[in-house]
């Protein structure tokens, strides 16, 4: 089982891209961090309140992948040390824009250095099956 981290500025469309993802996965949950943050009624955005986001999705995808499913998290996971508290399996960056709407999150976001899947501009509805299928096929999704 795989687990996936589609990480990127806020508006860059991580959700947007998980929600079409998501219809073409088979046994594959879907996470999204600003429903779960809602969930916990936690709005701390420090970098000890990112952290502790990235640390509650991880519990989610873990519990998916103990359970013999595949999962997918969307979040914006803007520092090296929120995806390595969230260790996923493999990662897609949303780099669709340079500036997010939150200037907090602008000013501390680094760009990944290794990533799976480097979106660059918003995808088709044929681009987004033909990376699913990718997703089925090699990565065990």
């Amino acid at each position: 089982m795989t687990k996936i981290l589609i990480m990127g500025l806020p508006g860059s469309g991580k959700t947007w891209l998980a929600e079409r993802l998501i219809k073409h996965l088979d046994n594959c949950a879907w996470y999204n961090a600003d429903v779960i943050r809602g969930a916990a009624n936690d709005w701390d955005f420090s970098p000890e309140g990112r952290l502790r986001q990235a640390n509650r999705m991880k519990t989610f995808a873990d519990f998916e992948v103990s359970n013999g499913r595949s999962v997918m998290c969307d979040f914006i996971a803007p520092v090296p040390a929120a995806r390595d508290q969230f260790d996923a399996d493999k990662v897609i960056w949303v780099d669709t824009i340079k500036e997010g709407r939150f200037e907090d999150t602008n000013k501390m976001f680094e760009a990944p250095t290794e990533v799976d899947v480097h979106i660059e501009t918003h995808m088709s509805d044929e681009e987004i099956k033909t990376l699913a299928h990718h997703m089925m096929e090699d990565w065990n999704v």
